[in-house]
């Protein structure tokens, strides 16, 4: 039997279908989703693009628990997660997802270790704080405050806090948006890290068309509907990347 032949399909993370999402009644319904089908498959890195209302946070929103779709299947591992009431959501959105957003959301009076730690104290299998730091290349502030680190060291924190629970899956919206290049670089070589060293599928959403290039495949979102899928033969290392 040849390679190509033998070689296997990516597991599915996510499985999708149909699915829809409604905000409001009547003539001021806003349609956020309209009927979307989508694969993620695990390991992989996929990057989300489109314009601002294209459903691109909705979608991430629902597939990670923090919101329910008004019709559609959304499937985690072959478990129904758009079936889970909100006790289920919740150790779902614990064991298995890591999220993390344009702002930081650190506590000001903790260190980079103490933010890290609030996570891990609820975590069923957690990785102990200074080694998610270290794994962000932050090993060597531990025991500075966010107000003494740079816009990129934070958002490296937030990171760091997301994968100290070892979570499957790492949801990203616009992790890099209030970043310059340089700084947004840095933040982007810790996820690849993240993906790499441990397997976790990722999904980012971003505005910048420059880092759909670090990705396995790109999802383009326009009005609440799949524009574009496409695969990228190659990722290309964060660090190659320029915006």
């Amino acid at each position: 039997m040849s390679a190509e032949t033998s070689r296997q399909e990516p597991a599915h993370a996510f499985a999708v279908r149909g699915l829809t999402k409604v905000y409001g009644e009547g003539a001021v319904a806003v349609h956020a989703l309209r009927g979307v089908d989508l694969d993620l498959f695990e390991g992989e890195i996929t990057v989300l693009v489109g314009p601002s209302g294209s459903g691109k946070s909705t979608l991430l929103n629902i597939i990670g628990g923090l919101d329910v779709p008004s019709a559609g299947q959304g499937l985690f591992r072959d478990r129904e997660i758009t079936a889970f009431d909100e006790r289920a959501l919740t150790r779902f959105r614990r064991d298995h997802i890591g999220f993390v957003f344009q702002f930081y959301n650190l506590i000001p009076s903790l260190t980079a270790r103490e933010n890290v730690e609030l996570i891990t104290e609820i975590a069923r299998d957690p990785m102990p704080a200074p080694d998610a730091l270290a794994l962000v290349g932050l090993g060597e502030r531990l025991d500075h405050f966010p107000a003494q680190l740079s816009g990129g060291e934070q958002q490296r924190v937030a990171v760091a806090r997301a994968i100290a629970k070892r979570p499957d899956v790492m949801l990203c919206d616009e992790p890099t948006g209030a970043l310059d290049s340089e700084t947004g670089i840095y933040v982007l070589e810790a996820l690849e890290t993240v993906n790499h060293e441990l397997a976790t599928t990722i999904a980012l959403i971003t505005h910048n068309a420059a880092i759909a290039d670090m990705a396995d495949r790109v999802i383009a979102l326009a009005d609440g509907r799949i524009a574009e899928i496409r695969e990228n033969p190659r990722r290309r290392p964060a660090r190659e990347l320029r915006w």
